[in-house]
């Protein structure tokens, strides 16, 4: 592991790493707050959206004040593997800034973005290795692909999460433009094999049951609600289970981080009351 680069704010203390990944086979990229103290602290990890590097949600989400308050560690990492020698598309929506946090089992993809076993085993094996973590109490959040993210991997791994929100997620990767592009590419054409990543279709067989709420911020003016990202899938599928999904819906909020930083206090809040109970 190197840090890059480390700065102090709030009393604690904000790291730029890079290490390398067993999984992906190349340097991954994140941020890591810790708060001030000796801790072990309680863990928020933050999956990020399409294009998105580690950077964005550090410098743009206004996360750290509150994080401090609670203290809570968030951990950012890279969206997906990059580099010379890793396989790329020229569209946004795939390949580096990209990885839909699944394991790939198509070529050229399966060499590098195995990013679900990135997140799960990879990141907290660093986490719990290098910084002052609580690894029995994590959380997981995201934005859009990340949200997406954040709510598969949560609902695949439960044992490893206790708490799980989304920001304005790609609900259902089977109904929508952005999953059926990723998902063909790095899982191949079979829907089944795109079902445990897919957060409506698991959440409709019961899959979020160890949770006790989730959290989902999406904002009105967003233009993908209704082409990509169609919330109301989740609340159908959390019908059907019985589960309970908190949709809050923000007049006029579009798909940016000036959405994500009116609310992020909100999330951290909700992370933190499960996280530390």
């Amino acid at each position: 592991m190197d840090i890059t680069a480390q700065h102090r704010l709030f009393g604690g203390t904000l790291s730029f790493v890079k290490h390398d990944s067993a999984a992906t086979q190349t340097p991954m990229a994140l941020s890591v707050f810790v708060p001030e103290g000796e801790g072990p602290f309680p863990v928020l990890i933050w999956l990020s959206g399409l294009t998105c590097t580690a950077n964005n949600f550090t410098e743009k989400a206004g996360a750290y004040k509150r994080a401090a308050e609670l203290g809570l560690m968030i951990v950012a990492p890279d969206t997906s593997p990059r580099g010379e020698g890793v396989a790329n598309d020229e569209a946004y929506d795939l390949g580096q800034g990209a990885g839909f946090y699944v394991n790939a089992t198509q070529s050229p993809w399966a060499a590098h973005f195995q990013m679900e076993t990135y997140v799960t085993h990879d990141l907290l094996e660093l986490i719990a290795a290098e910084f002052p973590a609580d690894m029995s109490r994590v959380g997981l959040s995201g934005h859009s692909m990340g949200g997406h993210g954040a709510l598969t991997l949560a609902m695949n791994y439960p044992h490893l999460f206790k708490s799980v929100s989304a920001f304005a997620p790609i609900a259902s990767p089977v109904h929508c433009p952005w999953g059926q592009k990723a998902m063909t590419a790095y899982l191949g054409p079979s829907h089944e094999a795109w079902e445990r990543s897919d957060a409506a279709l698991r959440l409709a067989r019961g899959k979020a049951l160890p949770f006790d709420e989730i959290l989902v911020d999406q904002g009105l003016a967003d233009p993908f609600i209704e082409t990509q990202l169609m919330p109301h899938l989740l609340e159908q599928a959390a019908k059907v289970a019985g589960q309970k999904v908190t949709l809050r819906r923000h007049e006029g909020y579009d798909h940016s981080y000036y959405f994500i930083a009116s609310f992020i206090d909100d999330h951290l809040d909700f992370h933190t009351r499960r996280l530390k109970a």
